[in-house]
């Protein structure tokens, strides 16, 4: 017990810490739990343009009543979920090479696999764009080669969209599971080594296992930011792709339905409630079998 309260921090602390925490919490107020709280006010108002009315669930029973919607939801979370799949199989055997290479490039290669990030999302949106169009790169190769005879469907579609948001988004996969593997005891690896284990083994039973809470910390962000990306599914999906992200986008200020952005906007944080709910029970479930 004594042991337990010298842990404690002394009173005058603990109001050190409180005051230093306050600016940090008065902002966040500010910045995100007000215009939240606005954002869940307006879904429930029964005017266009959420300024007043009365209190409504209309705008929530329309969506959960309407196909159209559901397809979109049923979209987003296929986007979503394949361009964290491709993004982390992708990414991952460049993330352990960062991590082992002893080379004195290290840091030049670290620096030239997030380099994309210096670059607009929408500068690569519109590279993909111009490299997949029936006149592109790909298409232009293909065809110079005799491979096809007529360009392929690869532009202003669902593929376009999971090309261009992989490539866009492996960075941050990349940055996520760098951080992981950089923490990996190589002793477990050199004994698996020792005991006869072979290369392929070692990377499947010991390094692969260890690194799990670093692969699903990747493919949870890659998954967060695609479901929230609006600008390349709007540009390269060339009016085909439907996702939360678009609708609410044409919503507000396209057919000016506040309200109905208002409701969409927050299912699509109900969605991510339940993505970070579910990613804290595997990352639980990891660490426990760890």
């Amino acid at each position: 017990m004594n042991a337990t309260l010298s842990a404690q921090p002394p009173r005058s602390q603990r109001w050190l810490m409180l005051a230093l925490l306050l600016p940090g919490l008065l902002a966040l107020g500010i910045t995100f739990l007000l215009p939240l709280g606005w954002l869940g006010k307006i879904s429930f108002s029964d005017s266009t343009l959420g300024d007043s009315g009365p209190l409504t669930l209309a705008h929530y029973l329309s969506v959960i009543a309407d196909p159209f919607y559901w397809k979109v939801a049923l979209t987003t979370i296929k986007l979503s979920a394949l361009v964290a799949l491709l993004a982390v199989l992708l990414a991952y055997p460049i993330a352990l090479f960062l991590a082992r290479t002893e080379s004195r490039w290290r840091g030049l290669l670290v620096a030239l696999a997030i380099a994309p990030l210096l670059t607009s999302s929408v500068v690569r949106t519109y590279g993909w764009m111009v490299m997949l169009s029936d006149q592109g790169l790909v298409n232009s190769g293909l065809s110079w080669l005799g491979v096809i005879s007529a360009p392929l469907p690869i532009s202003n579609n669902f593929f376009a969209a999971t090309v261009a948001l992989t490539e866009i988004l492996m960075p941050y996969a990349i940055m996520a599971m760098l951080s992981g593997l950089g923490k990996l005891n190589r002793d477990y690896e050199d004994a698996a080594a020792l005991l006869g284990a072979s290369p392929a083994r070692v990377l499947w039973r010991v390094i692969l296992p260890l690194s799990l809470p670093g692969i699903v910390t990747a493919a949870l962000l890659v998954f967060v930011l695609s479901i929230s990306a609006f600008v390349t599914p709007r540009l390269i999906g060339g009016g085909r792709v439907f996702t939360l992200a678009t609708e609410i986008f044409g919503e507000a200020t396209v057919t000016l339905n506040w309200p109905l952005a208002a409701t969409l906007s927050v299912l699509l944080l109900l969605l991510f409630g339940a993505v970070i709910a579910l990613y804290q029970r595997v990352l639980n479930h990891l660490e426990r079998d760890a």
